[in-house]
Formats: C-alpha cells, structure tokens, sequence
C-alpha cells in the first residue's frame, strides 16, 4: 500500500514540475511589416505652367520601418479624379521623366509599396500645365473640395459649400457657377458669376440627397466644368 502511495505522489511531482513535456522553445513572434511613409510632391509644384512639355517629376524618398526595398506607383491623369489616366509608371527612384502633350492641365499623384506589398495612401495630388504654341489663355484648373466630403451626411437644413480653384494665369479672374438639386447631375444653377469660393445651402429637405457642381470661369472666356459632388441630409 505504501509503495503504491509512492509511486502515485512521484508522477505527481512529475507532471507538476513539467514532466512528460517538452523543451522546444515557443516560436518567436512574426514581426508585422508596415507601409513606407507617403510621398511628397516635389516638383513640379503645385498650379505651375512648365515651360516645356517634357517633365521631370519629383518626390520626396518614402521611408519603410523594416528596410524593405521600394516601388513608386506614379499617375498623371487630366482630371483630378484620376478617371482618365494618361501615364503611369513603376521605378524605384523617387523620379519620373516624361513628355506630355502641350497646352493641357494635368494632375499627378505617387504612392510607395514595398516589397512585401505594404502600400502607403497616395500622395497629395499636385496639377500642373505643360506650355501650348501661341495659347493666350489657360484654361482654370478644376475645382477641388473643401466640404462637405463626398456623401457625408449633415444634420441640418443647411449647409456650407466650399470649394478651390486655381489658374497658372495669374491675373485673370476667376468666377463660379454652382448647380445644386436632388437630380444627377445637378440643372438648377443656384448661383451665377459669384466671386466667393463657398456658398450657404439653405432650406434643404430632410432623408435627401443633394447633388453639386461648380463651373469656373476666367474673364478670357475660358471655362472649366468641375466633378459632381454630393452629400445627404437627415
């Protein structure tokens, strides 16, 4: 009796200092990759008319926290929605040299992925215009938003509309139309000629959505249509 008390206390003892396990090592934890950091434009800088159709744009270097080697993602588009690409390239250098066609406004923006597919945002998105043969005016830029964001939801019956615009003509004036109403796209112009870039919308409808546009215009005639924006209410 006594030795089978034994014996049933020495696997106890066993089991309870770890006996019977094992003594691989836990495996080390895998450690996460993060994005490189997001591009800054360079060059060239923002609203500038290039004096020449053949480019050389620039960015900041990203920085990737494990040293991970790095691929930029370059777009150059004539809309700021990105909609209607024209360029794109892959390199490895925080450079891109290349030749557009003359007298049109583009935009441009860069991302960086690693070599693990860790992709940052895409940078800022910077426009420019390459230099056209016996053009007296440049068309304005396409306006871009301020507020509210695309499909936010306001919780009054009114709202504040902003919005920028930019002309590398830097003395011609710019006006702006805005058309604003519950169809797409927006008919109503609610505003004509108006020098301000934003606008009170007042007397809205509740559980609606609205949709806005605005038209920037130079005083040579010249004509800029922008994207179709819009925003509900509760």
């Amino acid at each position: 009796m006594r030795k089978i008390i034994a014996i049933v206390g020495l696997t106890a003892l066993l089991f309870s200092c770890g006996g019977g396990g094992t003594d691989e090592p836990a495996p080390a934890p895998v450690a996460q990759n993060t994005a490189p950091s997001t591009p800054t434009l360079v060059s060239p800088t923002n609203s500038k008319l290039c004096v020449s159709n053949n480019l050389a744009l620039e960015w900041n270097a990203s920085v990737d926290a494990e040293n991970n080697p790095i691929v930029y993602q370059t777009e150059i588009a004539t809309d700021n929605l990105f909609t209607q690409i024209v360029k794109t390239n892959e390199g490895t250098t925080p450079t891109f040299s290349v030749t557009l066609e003359k007298g049109k406004a583009y935009y441009w923006r860069v991302k960086a992925t690693d070599s693990k597919n860790a992709a940052s945002a895409y940078s800022t998105t910077f426009n420019f215009y390459t230099e056209g043969v016996a053009i007296v005016n440049y068309l304005p830029f396409s306006p871009s938003l301020i507020q509210p964001e695309i499909n936010a939801t306001v919780s009054r019956a009114s709202v504040t509309l902003k919005w920028a615009a930019s002309d590398v003509d830097a003395s011609d004036v710019l006006t702006y139309d805005l058309f604003l109403g519950t169809t797409n796209p927006p008919t109503t112009k609610v505003v004509d000629n108006k020098t301000l870039t934003f606008y009170e919308a007042t007397s809205l409808q509740a559980t609606s959505i609205y949709y806005w546009k605005i038209v920037v215009k130079d005083n040579k005639g010249g004509e800029t249509i922008g994207q179709i924006w819009s925003f509900k209410t509760n």
